[in-house]
């Protein structure tokens, strides 16, 4: 017999595997990513003291009033665009991008540019 495979649990162990390699210190935090099936979202995150020092959601009430749809492409670059105002009006302006174990493609690849092109470095 045949067992599906557990695509989330893939997923996991693929964001296990690189964050031995990445960590957000004080100088450059992580923006971190997680996209469910109705919603993005991502944090930038301090390892060291183990603070989220930035959010942003399609949950949120400005990103939400733009968007029609929290799960697509749109709903991704609202994300990035309000995460990199919102970090550099905290005074962070430098990340590490972690992708989640997710592709870099689609929602993932349209959150990173959209906060690229808002002002954020990585």
């Amino acid at each position: 017999m045949l067992k599906k495979i557990d695509k989330n649990k893939v997923r996991i162990n693929r964001h296990k595997r690189v964050r031995r390699k990445i960590s957000g210190t004080a100088e450059c935090p992580r923006l971190c990513v997680f996209r469910s099936n109705k919603n993005t979202s991502a944090q930038i995150i301090c390892d060291v003291q183990g603070k989220t020092l930035v959010s942003a959601s399609t949950l949120d009430a400005d990103v939400k009033s733009e968007i029609s749809n929290g799960g697509d492409k749109n709903a991704a670059k609202a994300v990035g665009t309000s995460i990199a105002k919102k970090a550099l009006a905290a005074g962070i302006d430098n990340v590490v991008f972690d992708r989640g174990g997710y592709i870099y493609a689609g929602r993932v690849k349209e959150l990173a540019d959209a906060a690229r092109e808002a002002g954020l470095k990585f």
